[in-house]
């Protein structure tokens, strides 16, 4: 029973301290950023869109104002067969360059865009989400970076806007998750991009998987191709928070759900022989992230056992006593959740509870094939 505690004590630990850690102290750097450089090529930008007529106006005038040369700029609205005006709203944009690349079956956010992929001439392709805002100097700046020929994606940093169109202070898993992508672009290669703004060169999109997270897909692809993936951090993408704080949840359900496939489609890249470093990246960000749960319940269970046997053992049960008690309080109360640590404790246990959910729900057959963009 104390080999349980201390492998699950380390197992719980391992994805957000562990694997960070050894990522600090790895010394390794493949990928030398030359992102001050100007890039020369083609860039086509995918802009994905279901059922969005309030938005697409907007993210269309959004678009077209970046500062990139138009004569080497497309810009390509992938439409999941919307029902509503998108497509008529898209097309009222075609005298300034804007294509409509509509699918007539709803199959997803990743059929949408490899329809679009099919029809773009650009050397780089730039995928974005229609509740993104991208700033006018973006384009040019996430660009740059491929003028390094090891790199095959770039994925932009999420920056929260509220309600009036401020930017919102960084949560602190948000700033949890941008130094762990730094770290991973230092090291070798992110295993994950950000969905709503990503770049990355036409050949990394070639082996395009409508079943998987685009997100992973092409991180996978570039390493296949002995590529690597990084973060930009001077390119951001703004989009607001959800609108209903009760969808979240759910989001969270489809994004495991979503994962969990996507992984399971290509269990090679768990290969260390076959991909090297990239295998044990993915391990420990995606892979350990997801048993954190089930280590979860064996140290709590280990600890009631050994309580009695030890102080270390006590107090280990206090404070997880203690932490649970704290996330119910957040969970039902949003006063409580005001406090730093009750909030902590809250979103840990939320998304840990939907990793549970998700794979019990992965397992009983429950696949997301189908996309509708978050109400923010």
């Amino acid at each position: 029973m104390r080999m349980v505690f201390w492998l699950s004590a380390i197992a719980v630990t391992y994805s957000y301290f562990w694997y960070p850690l050894i990522l600090l102290i790895s010394g390794k750097r493949r990928v030398a950023d030359r992102a001050s450089e100007v890039f020369g090529g083609t860039v086509s930008i995918i802009i994905t869109a279901h059922n969005e007529e309030s938005k697409i106006a907007g993210k269309l005038d959004n678009t077209l104002d970046i500062d990139f040369p138009k004569d080497k700029l497309e810009v390509i609205v992938a439409s999941d067969a919307s029902q509503d005006r998108t497509d008529e709203i898209v097309k009222s944009y075609h005298d300034r360059g804007v294509r409509l690349a509509r699918t007539e079956d709803r199959k997803g956010k990743e059929n949408a865009q490899l329809h679009a992929i099919k029809q773009a001439n650009g050397d780089i392709i730039v995928f974005t989400d229609v509740g993104t805002q991208i700033p006018a100097d973006s384009i040019q700046k996430l660009v740059a970076y491929f003028v390094d020929p090891k790199i095959g994606a770039v994925s932009s940093e999420d920056r929260f806007l509220s309600k009036d169109g401020k930017v919102i202070g960084e949560g602190l898993y948000v700033k949890y998750e941008m130094w762990l992508r730094r770290l991973e672009s230092k090291v070798n290669s992110l295993v994950g991009l950000s969905g709503s703004f990503f770049a990355a060169r036409k050949e990394a999109c070639e082996q395009w998987d409508i079943h998987a997270q685009s997100d992973f897909n092409t991180a996978l692809n570039c390493a296949s191709l002995g590529l690597v993936a990084v973060t930009a951090p001077d390119v951001h993408g703004y989009y607001k928070d959800v609108n209903n704080p009760s969808k979240e949840y759910p989001r969270k359900l489809r994004t495991v759900i979503r994962g969990i496939t996507s992984l399971l489609r290509s269990p090679q890249v768990l290969n260390p022989f076959k991909f090297g470093f990239f295998a044990f990246q993915v391990f420990s960000h995606k892979v350990m992230r997801w048993l954190v749960p089930w280590f979860l319940i064996l140290l709590l269970g280990a600890s009631v056992v050994l309580a009695a046997t030890h102080w270390i053992y006590m107090l280990a049960l206090i404070g997880q006593i203690i932490f649970y008690v704290m996330a119910m309080l957040a969970w039902f109360s949003q006063k409580a959740r005001g406090n730093a640590m009750a909030k902590i404790a809250y979103f840990f246990v939320q998304v840990n509870i939907a990793i549970a959910h998700a794979t019990l729900a992965y397992l009983g057959g429950k696949r997301m094939t189908t996309w509708s963009p978050s109400k923010r």
